[in-house]
């Protein structure tokens, strides 16, 4: 289904599609307030914009480079240039950093750590939610000017989370107008910083939702939400995860930002030399966006995917295959109670870096579409053709993927395409832990264990290059948010104290007052007390 209002006034790349062909020609707003597409997919411009002057953005602040990419994404017409600025501007004034995202050097010169926890949760999830959240707020102002009561457009934004996504969302929402915001988190398997953060915020639009079940369930339940077309009627979904486009567009910024900043640190890289990104990578929605850089001219050398035990990415890069491979018994059994992790019957392994507990990635889709419409334009047909062959393609894996288990392994060409732009690295609780306290001890800088599972593939990456190639890590969570595994690593340190990196935040949580709801995982029980909710809030 085509949007024609959008194809008079943008660009290829301001026009947006299904990952699976059942949309295409649709405008920013609609992808931003639907966030997952009728057919199951998910939302890609028709074309990544080329960027033949990125290198004249080397001297702006975080703010403008943010302007000059995203209006490569969205249309005047839909947004103008004023408003958009205003939006960015008001997203980022809340980050303690003045600079948003600070690049860290950690060794030599060439490995850095980019920090992105500067935000209102502690979490590299607040550089796009902050946005988002904003963009939910424009447009629902917009539709709902001169409108009353219940003839006002009300959005009902529903997100899964595996720990920071909860938080970041509701510091993102909390106290808008016309939109209510309801995370689904699993029962007892986030860490309690992280509970608390989502949980201990009171604002009446604000639902937290505990599921009997695991994150892949929650994910699971909000797809079924998405998917069930009276429950669209009634409540106007919007989503909030990664499957939402703009949280990929809001992190492209921070891939040539920080480009940026290793040039003007760095004694030895200069403007055009290539340099690796290394991204710690559970559901895949970080290191797309670095996907999309690259594709927009930014000189990547190679983005190079960190998993933790749970592996499905790295497997696939192996043997192209996508496969679940579910752990069983004492095999599931790992990670800290503590930090969140707790072994369960849905297959995945609980790890130290629990946010990365993922059997499946659901951002993956995109790149999928991506390989495969590469793939496809080898037939030399024209683009309608290409598109369509791309979306048949994508919509035959995902069904294996739901009634085989998995699919693959896919045509040597796509594999061999895959790997030109990506590397991958497993890395073991053991390794992880080994990082931190080895880096501690070499610098004093303390890791938390989902940045650690970054930089250990790092480390790895170097080795391979011989040190040439200049590495960005990224990082994704302040340590005090995995106070377990900090704990585990660093208790022999003489003169490490917990209290050194716990902000005063995080130790007040606990004081205040908490609201959660547990609830069965069983996606029409969760949607009958989201009704409920919802119009609860409306009549008040």
């Amino acid at each position: 289904m085509a949007d024609d209002s959008a194809s008079q006034t943008h660009t290829e790349s301001q026009r947006y599609l299904s990952t699976r062909g059942g949309d295409y020609g649709l405008s920013f707003e609609t992808i931003v307030l639907k966030g997952l597409a009728a057919d199951g997919g998910l939302f890609l411009p028709h074309e990544v914009p080329v960027a033949a002057d990125w290198a004249s953005w080397k001297d702006l602040s975080y703010t403008e480079l943010a302007l000059r990419i995203f209006s490569l994404y969205i249309s005047t017409s839909e947004i103008p240039s004023d408003d958009l600025k205003a939006i960015i501007d008001r997203s980022y004034s809340t980050f303690r950093a003045e600079d948003v995202a600070p690049l860290i050097r950690l060794k030599g010169d060439n490995l850095y750590l980019l920090e992105l926890f500067h935000g209102p949760s502690y979490s590299f999830k607040d550089c796009a939610l902050q946005f988002l959240g904003n963009l939910f707020e424009y447009f629902l102002v917009r539709k709902n000017r001169g409108k009353q009561g219940k003839d006002r457009h009300h959005l009902t934004v529903v997100g899964a989370t595996s720990g920071d996504t909860g938080s970041a969302a509701i510091y993102g929402l909390r106290g808008k107008a016309d939109v209510s915001v309801v995370i689904l988190h699993p029962k007892d398997r986030v860490s309690p910083i992280q509970e608390a953060q989502m949980t201990a915020c009171l604002d009446a639009n604000v639902y937290n939702l505990a599921v009997t079940g695991t994150f892949d369930d929650c994910q699971d339940i909000v797809k079924a939400l998405f998917g069930d077309p009276d429950t669209n009627e009634a409540l106007k979904l919007g989503a909030v995860n990664s499957i939402n486009f703009s949280r990929i567009l809001a992190q492209i910024v921070y891939y040539f930002y920080s480009y940026f900043s290793l040039v003007k640190q760095s004694p030895t890289v200069k403007l055009g030399d290539p340099v690796r990104f290394v991204v710690p990578t559970g559901n895949f929605g970080d290191i797309l966006a670095g996907y999309f850089a690259y594709r927009m001219g930014l000189p990547v050398d190679k983005l190079v995917i960190a998993t933790n035990e749970n592996d499905i990415l790295d497997r696939f890069w192996k043997t192209g295959r996508y496969e679940k491979k579910p752990a069983q018994a004492q095999e599931a059994e790992g990670g800290l109670a503590v930090d969140g992790a707790k072994a369960h019957e849905g297959g995945v392994r609980e790890t130290l870096s629990p946010a990365m507990d993922i059997l499946v990635s659901s951002n993956f889709e995109r790149l999928l579409w991506f390989l495969a419409h590469a793939f496809a334009s080898t037939v030399g047909l024209d683009e309608e053709f290409t598109r369509k062959q791309a979306g048949q393609e994508v919509g035959a894996w995902f069904r294996d993927l739901k009634t085989k288990g998995g699919f693959g392994p896919v045509q040597q060409d796509i594999m061999d395409d895959a790997r030109r732009s990506f590397e991958s690295e497993k890395v073991s609780d053991e390794r992880t832990v080994a990082t931190i306290r080895a880096l501690y001890r070499d610098t004093g800088y303390v890791l938390d264990p989902h940045s650690a599972v970054g930089v250990t593939a790092a480390l790895g990456s170097l080795e391979r290059t011989g040190s040439k190639i200049p590495h960005i890590s990224l990082s994704t969570a302040h340590p005090a948010k995995f106070a377990g595994a900090i704990e585990l690593a660093l208790k022999d340190e003489e003169k490490f104290r917990f209290e050194s990196v716990l902000p005063q935040e995080f130790a007040e949580l606990e004081k205040r007052a908490k609201r959660v709801a547990t609830v069965s995982n069983d996606w029409k029980a969760v949607r009958e007390l989201i009704k409920a909710q919802v119009a609860k809030e409306r009549e008040a």
